[in-house]
């Protein structure tokens, strides 16, 4: 799920693609053909627009959400499960549940942890505001800081209720 600009809507997103819209949120005709699950979904800065992407890679643009590549047509060692946008929505990153970290359009890539022993299995992406990083996340709680995106702290290691799922940064 992700919320508009003026926080009065939502849109959410099913495995299909299906696009469910609540408050203010614009409805875009949204019918993606692919084989594979939807994974996520980002919007614009501006609330005008979103991506979706799927486990494949393969990114659908709605709205203003401009295309800047995809890795649809890549061979991946491991799916795709998450998906952020740089601040000024000319670019964005993926993260596959190795820790491979994917750039396009304006993001920077900072590096990842993909070819690495790993723990579990990264759930998640969150850019830093000021685009010059990003955050990652593991099931277990495991955070791993790239670029500028300072080092919080991280939950690996520590008894959790359940599993992670995402992360999301303080605008």
């Amino acid at each position: 799920m992700f919320s508009t600009k003026s926080g009065n809507g939502v849109w959410a997103v099913d495995r299909l693609g299906g696009v469910e819209i609540c408050g203010d949120a614009t409805s875009y005709p949204s019918n993606p053909i692919t084989n594979n699950p939807i994974v996520g979904i980002v919007s614009t800065p501006d609330g005008e627009g979103y991506w979706l992407v799927a486990s494949d890679g393969g990114v659908f643009s709605y709205g203003d959400a401009q295309f800047y590549g995809s890795t649809g047509a890549i061979h991946l060692s491991k799916p795709i499960v998450g998906m952020a946008s740089t601040p000024d929505g000319a670019g964005y990153w993926l993260v596959a549940s190795d820790g491979g970290v994917f750039a396009f359009g304006d993001a920077i890539f900072a590096g990842s942890v993909g070819g690495k022993t790993i723990n579990a299995p990264m759930v998640g992406i969150a850019a830093n505001p000021d685009g010059t990083g990003y955050w990652t996340v593991a099931r277990d709680g495991g955070v791993f800081a790239f670029g500028d995106a300072p080092f919080r702290g991280s939950m690996g290691g520590q008894h959790l209720n359940g599993p992670i799922v995402g992360i999301a940064s303080k605008p």
